[in-house]
């Protein structure tokens, strides 16, 4: 999986590209731990809408990723997911746990 990441004032936006999968773990861990040390920072965006594949790992990563947004008062968002990504989403339950637009 390929990420890349923008930041605009105090909101970052994380791109997630291919599959997201387990080999993602340590990237994805890593990129959003800098974001989330940064004091600048205040929400984090997931863009998802390239994401070909996402697996019960990936969801795991994501579920992660709130608990430490929310240890850090950050908000977190997942956005675009496409249709398959969003269908898995939705059956996990993602939609009373994140902001999902």
């Amino acid at each position: 999986m390929e990420i890349k990441q923008t930041k605009n004032k105090n909101h970052a936006i994380l791109y997630l590209t291919g599959r997201f999968d387990f080999k993602a773990h340590r990237g994805f861990k890593e990129i959003y731990t800098t974001l989330l040390e940064d004091p600048a920072i205040l929400s984090l965006e997931v863009n998802m809408s390239d994401v070909e594949y996402l697996d019960s790992s990936a969801l795991g990563m994501l579920l992660m990723l709130r608990e430490r947004t929310i240890s850090e008062n950050k908000k977190l968002s997942l956005s675009s997911p496409n249709p398959t990504v969003e269908k898995i989403l939705d059956i996990a339950n993602f939609h009373k746990l994140f902001t999902i637009i």
